[in-house]
């Protein structure tokens, strides 16, 4: 196993996330907080988890996809200082759809690796139930559309649910092999969490009187009955895609803090694993969802690397036929794939699901003792994220 890469050592020091509330305006656990609190909170349990200061921290990179309302003006900026924290240290805001928070990890970690900044705080916030993905084409109506005419006449755009219908026929996909994977996710994100497994990931959060420490939309009880009784989403009458196969509107926040070696010594960090390599892919928007197969086989290629060489993988479950198919292609063994569930039993708030799955690999491959792990992620759009991290 040879790995690629320039530029000086990237350190995960610390990986944390908050409690996944439903993205619901009135049963969410998050419908009365703002979306720059879940964020502060997220930061403060950073800091605190390290004898970092806050103006050690030389700049902040926040994923947000729907940057309209609580999450514009730099939600990331605002959170910080939200958190009274000093106004010394920058921030910004990026979108890249889905992989928003994956990507403000890669820029950090570019910033570091490029000797730029030693310290940089990586992370995602969402608030879905605040401002549904629905509220872009609100903002269209007022001040027009994302895609002009012209560009529509050459280019398909679908729906994500379309995407993944798509992805269901071109690659063979069953609705029954959908349902069992949905199945395999709650009940693996249940086991999970009757084990205490997220605890190492989790900030508590007080949370309708009570502190949460666990995933609003995990149902145990889910089975492959109660999935066929749901009808498809996207295409009435013909499609394999249903609400249980597809990931949850969710609210959350997650944070990744990256150091570069000389930093990590200095300040006494963690070297929890170090970033081996990362990329991005575009694929055809018309099927958008399929980026995490050309992502993972770029960077085992990259890296003289097979399909064996990755102990875990996190491969974001946007929905069921997205995993299928890289399932497919890639022959991973699955018992390595989101052993403790995934996004259609944990949520997806789209902007922070990024660096939450840095969380959660990292937290498992310490329980694991393993060395490799992935964390790959399709995006709206025809977008693709991977990264390679190896704990030493």
């Amino acid at each position: 196993m040879a790995f690629s890469g320039t530029g000086r050592d990237v350190w995960i020091a610390e990986a944390l996330r908050t409690p996944m509330g439903r993205g619901h305006a009135q049963k969410g656990w998050y419908r009365d907080v703002h979306p720059t609190t879940m964020l502060a909170e997220v930061y403060k349990a950073l800091l605190a988890s390290t004898s970092l200061a806050d103006t050690d921290v030389e700049d902040i990179i926040v994923g947000t996809t729907s940057p309209f309302g609580e999450q514009s003006r730099n939600v990331g900026r605002n959170a910080w200082l939200a958190a009274g924290y000093s106004p010394t240290v920058p921030a910004v805001q990026v979108d890249r759809r889905c992989g928003s928070a994956q990507t403000a990890v890669s820029m950090a970690a570019a910033y570091v690796a490029s000797g730029t900044h030693d310290v940089v705080l990586a992370g995602g916030v969402e608030h879905m139930g605040h401002i549904p993905m629905s509220a872009v084409g609100e903002i269209e109506k007022l001040y027009g559309p994302a895609w002009p005419a012209e560009l529509l006449e050459s280019a398909d755009f679908p729906t994500m649910g379309e995407a993944a219908e798509r992805i269901a026929e071109q690659w063979g996909i069953s609705r029954a092999a959908m349902d069992d994977f949905a199945v395999c996710s709650h009940r693996l994100a249940a086991e999970a969490v009757a084990e205490g497994r997220f605890e190492r990931e989790m900030v508590p959060m007080h949370l309708d009187g009570e502190i949460r420490t666990s995933d609003q939309g995990i149902r145990p009880d889910t089975s492959i009955d109660s999935l066929a009784t749901l009808k498809p989403v996207f295409r009435p009458e013909t499609g394999r895609v249903t609400a249980g196969t597809s990931s949850p509107m969710t609210d959350g926040a997650a944070g990744v803090l990256l150091a570069s070696d000389e930093a990590a010594d200095k300040f006494g960090l963690t070297k929890r694993a170090r970033i081996l390599d990362q990329t991005t892919v575009g694929v055809d928007p018309s099927i958008m969802l399929t980026g995490p197969i050309p992502a993972t086989r770029k960077l085992l290629e990259r890296n003289d690397m097979t399909i064996d060489d990755i102990d875990l993988f996190e491969v974001n479950e946007a929905f069921a036929s997205v995993v299928l198919a890289w399932e497919q292609e890639l022959k991973p063994d699955m018992d390595r794939v989101n052993v403790n569930g995934g996004a259609i039993a944990l949520g997806h708030p789209v902007g922070t699901t990024g660096s939450r799955l840095f969380a959660t690999l990292l937290a498992e491959m310490e329980r694991r003792d393993v060395e490799v792990g992935l964390v790959t992620m399709c995006c709206g759009g025809g977008l693709g994220t991977a990264t390679l991290v190896q704990r030493v």
